[in-house]
């Protein structure tokens, strides 16, 4: 990959806490006609969504960062509402029980400026008071609780199945609001990857280059949508490598960091490796990879099936293989032996929005259906027919793995395999390239390509 050296520290960072209050008017009339017909359906008359509580660790009394229930968040997106809750009822103006207590051990939420214009508010220091005024405006509904656990005193059904699987169905499609949001998360994780990218090429170790991300995209460690993934040389073939360390490794030639940023509850999902001069020939597969990637995408339309986006990346993969000389067989051969599931265990990519992760990925129907995905690939997150208003990752990668290198050893394919080569490669860990795509009525808007190309432009 080829991107000019840019100081993040010059990169104009979005403000995050703006919203566009006509784009979000027509979310909220989307989400309220989506969930009027998916109530309709599964026989329910009103639904209680839950925000959540935090919940404390084992044995502790610390809490773990508070992330709220996805379905509340998308009616509110907003991050102080611990403790909320919102009544939808077709026919009435959603209701939004707000719950702010009287504390000094830590400062209570404000409820935003823009939610006066949005909802029926109120307002309770006490959460029992706030439990008995739900109960009494759901009396007398067949009602549906949406949430971790539906109090005692509420007569709700809690997360019943034909409510929520149409739910996680529809959460595919993204508004224009949730759409605008995804860009503003994606401008501050790119300010942070540039970061990350030049703490790197400063000699910076893993904790350093995490703090450079961090720094860079003004998040602390409770915005971010995931956990960072920073690795250098082999632990870039830890697919979710946990660790941070405080020393880098002498010569150190390759930087895999998959880290993203939220904005208000939807986060982004980028992944960029990068190398030193003295990574030589695997460098050049990262640009090829790179450029396979860009190639992949071009192809993205409505009607495609996410099942056959992620084959022919397996395909392109071992066009890649052979290229390099890391297999001596065709690349048809080696797609047929299943060579290319040893260098890319995981699944092309997955849905995106407010869970890095979305809901949905394996439904079929909004009843809930499922389409698993092939045989040999069960690490795949997205089995979907592809459609307009979706957005997902594509993230392809090529890792020299030795848990996996040891199994093809003993397995036909490994017959066809440069062993000397792999074993020279083996030190670099592997690389991975992961943008977040929007599918068109004609094609795919690359999210994350766009936000590289306006960082140039600003820096």
């Amino acid at each position: 990959m080829k991107h000019s050296r840019i100081g993040a520290a010059r990169l104009k960072w979005v403000a995050m806490e703006s919203v566009d209050e006509q784009q979000y008017q027509a979310h909220l009339r989307s989400v309220a006609a989506q969930w009027e017909q998916a109530l309709e359906a599964a026989g329910f008359a009103a639904a209680i969504v839950a925000a959540g509580v935090p919940q404390r660790h084992l044995f502790d009394d610390l809490e773990a960062f508070f992330r709220p229930n996805p379905h509340f968040a998308l009616w509110f997106p907003h991050r102080g509402c611990v403790g909320a809750a919102l009544l939808f009822a077709p026919g009435r103006r959603p209701k939004l029980y707000f719950h702010r207590p009287e504390d000094y051990w830590h400062l209570p939420p404000d409820l935003p400026d823009w939610a006066a214009a949005h909802f029926e508010l109120a307002v309770f220091a006490d959460s029992e008071q706030l439990e008995e005024a739900l109960r009494r405006d759901a009396k007398r509904l067949r009602t549906a609780f949406i949430g971790a656990r539906a109090p005692a005193s509420l007569d709700a059904e809690l997360n019943p199945a034909s409510l929520v699987n149409r739910l996680h169905h529809q959460r595919a499609w993204k508004t224009d609001f949730e759409v605008a949001c995804l860009r503003q998360a994606m401008a501050s994780g790119v300010a942070g990857h540039l970061a990350a990218r030049d703490a790197y090429y400063d000699g910076g170790s893993e904790f350093d280059i995490l703090s450079a991300y961090l720094s860079a995209s003004k998040q602390t460690e409770a915005d971010l949508p995931y956990p960072c993934i920073v690795g250098l040389d082999e632990h870039a073939a830890v697919l979710h490598y946990q660790h941070y360390a405080r020393s880098r490794p002498p010569g150190s030639r390759v930087l895999l960091i998959d880290a993203g940023a939220s904005c208000r509850g939807y986060g982004c999902d980028i992944t960029r490796t990068w190398a030193t001069p003295e990574a030589g020939a695997f460098a050049e597969l990262i640009n090829a990879l790179d450029e396979q990637q860009r190639g992949l995408i071009d192809t993205i339309e409505p009607g495609l099936h996410y099942v056959e986006l992620h084959l022919a990346m397996h395909r392109r993969l071992c066009e890649l293989l052979r290229r390099f000389g890391l297999v001596k067989c065709s690349a048809a051969a080696a797609f047929e032996q299943g060579v290319s599931q040893t260098f890319m265990p995981h699944g092309l990519g997955h849905l995106l929005g407010l869970q890095t992760h979305d809901v949905g990925g394996w439904q079929s129907s909004p009843q809930g259906d499922e389409a698993p995905p092939p045989k040999g690939h069960e690490t795949l997150r997205l089995t979907r027919s592809i459609e307009a208003g979706m957005v997902f990752t594509v993230e392809p990668g090529l890792y020299f793995i030795p848990m996996l290198l040891r199994e093809l050893r003993t397995q036909p394919g490994g017959a066809e395999v440069n062993w000397p080569l792999v074993e020279s490669l083996t030190p670099c860990g592997g690389v991975r390239i992961e943008d977040n795509v929007l599918v068109t009525a004609d094609g795919a808007s690359n999210l994350t390509r766009a936000a590289f190309a306006q960082a140039q432009r600003t820096a």
